[in-house]
């Protein structure tokens, strides 16, 4: 009995030794040694089957079996073995007995040799079912294994994307400060405003802001330049006029001027009031609540968006339709927070009527849609886009951080999380999301009273 299954468990044990080699502590000179003694093992079994030494081999398989046993009580990196290595020992030291009396105490082998067959059925049947068992706490520790791996993996992909949007917010920083000497002395103090807001939140879309603000500002900055011209050309004229003697040139002369100071003024108040506005919705949110027009918060960070992908895309155009309830009364807010939660949503807008305007026809009009209306709750804002949609799959993870359905390295997962929490977590309200495929996706903002 012993004669074939020696070999064959001597062959099996270091497959397994060798197999948890690679697995778990690889060692290419450990690897080269089990490979070759299997190459010997197979070698000598033919050896012993073709020219019948089993009485001779039978003592190179105690011996190797010996060893293994050896090697893995006394080698650390082979300490996972050993559960398996004592399910076999039994039937080893019962093999190996065996044979020492039959051939050196034969006249009392026989006597005892019915025992020994009985030893050697209990001892396979333990070696099967310490195996079964070992096989068993085997999986559970590898189970164990494969969720601390996963659990690692997961740490490292967070890593990863936090390392990610740091790079993003500094290229963004980068961009903005070469623009720095091309704004004018109102956009540099907005500048210092919106680098406290990196540093205090790492806002993902600050790009889009800046631009948008920018392009706000330049209007009625132009307004004021064209009539400081025209007024400075009227003057000229008005001492051509006094040099003639010309009072009715005078007087209409003057009248253009004063219409033109007027118009300066305006559209100076009006820059006034956009520098004004932003620097109180930019700067970090010293999260006290206020009274605030949610309309015109709405309405403003809407333009602002829209201009802020303007600038960097010229060719995207999208109509706006706003429905605004004027019946709304103010309510008690953090402005600077629930006008980043806007930003957010409407720059998602965009993106998706941008993208679905590439792959579609001449018919296509890109729609975002904004209203507004009270309700039980308070006050209820929804956000509409005639996009793609989100995917159904997506649907209860797009407020998760770092998930994102934008393309790699246009999205950095943080938008929708940002607003999920100020709305829920910073003014107790609520946010959900509704989607069709291919038509439309829309979120819903409730803000109590």
């Amino acid at each position: 009995m012993t004669m074939s299954i020696e070999p064959i468990l001597a062959f099996i044990l270091i497959r397994y030794l060798r197999k948890n080699l690679k697995t778990f502590s690889p060692d290419p000179n450990w690897n080269k040694l089990f490979t070759g003694f299997l190459y010997a093992i197979i070698a000598l079994f033919v050896v012993e089957v073709a020219f019948h030494l089993s009485f001779i081999l039978v003592w190179i398989w105690h011996v190797l079996l010996l060893a293994i046993v050896y090697v893995t009580f006394t080698v650390p990196k082979f300490e996972r073995t050993r559960p398996v290595i004592i399910a076999v020992l039994p039937f080893i030291v019962l093999s190996i007995v065996s044979d020492i009396l039959e051939n050196f105490a034969h006249p009392f082998y026989l006597r005892v040799e019915s025992i020994f067959e009985f030893a050697f059925v209990a001892a396979i049947t333990l070696m099967v079912a310490l195996l079964v068992r070992s096989s068993r706490q085997v999986k559970a520790l590898e189970k164990e294994r494969q969720k601390t791996l996963a659990e690692e993996e997961k740490r490292k992909f967070i890593a990863a994307q936090n390392e990610k949007l740091e790079l993003v917010v500094a290229e963004r920083t980068a961009e903005i400060t070469m623009q720095k000497d091309e704004l004018q002395h109102a956009l540099h103090e907005l500048k210092a405003t919106q680098t406290q807001l990196i540093h205090s939140e790492k806002m993902a879309s600050l790009g889009e802001l800046t631009a948008g603000i920018a392009h706000e500002i330049q209007n009625p900055l132009n307004f004021v330049n064209n009539f400081s011209e025209l007024n400075s050309e009227l003057i000229e004229e008005m001492k051509t006029e006094i040099e003639r003697g010309n009072l009715a040139a005078l007087i209409e002369i003057a009248d253009n001027i004063k219409e033109n100071e007027e118009k300066i003024m305006h559209h100076g108040k009006r820059a006034d009031g956009i520098v004004k506005g932003m620097l109180q919705h930019s700067r970090s949110s010293n999260g006290q609540k206020e009274l605030t027009d949610i309309n015109a918060l709405a309405d403003e960070y809407l333009r602002l968006s829209y201009h802020g992908l303007r600038a960097k895309d010229k060719s995207f155009n999208a109509m706006m339709e706003t429905h605004f309830d004027e019946s709304l009364q103010k309510i008690q807010v953090i402005p600077q927070d629930v006008g980043r939660a806007f930003l957010n949503l409407f720059t998602n807008a965009f993106y998706a009527v941008s993208e679905k305007k590439k792959h579609s026809g001449e018919e296509y009009k890109p729609t975002v849609t904004i209203t507004t209306r009270k309700c039980k709750e308070g006050v209820e804002i929804t956000v509409r886009d005639n996009g793609d949609g989100i995917p159904e799959k997506a649907l209860d993870k797009i407020f998760q951080p770092f998930f994102t359905t934008k393309p790699s390295g246009e999205g950095t997962g943080l938008g929708l999380s940002l607003s999920y929490e100020i709305i829920t977590q910073g003014h107790g309200g609520d946010i959900r999301a509704d989607t069709k495929d291919g038509e439309f996706a829309e979120f819903t903002i409730k803000l109590p009273a």
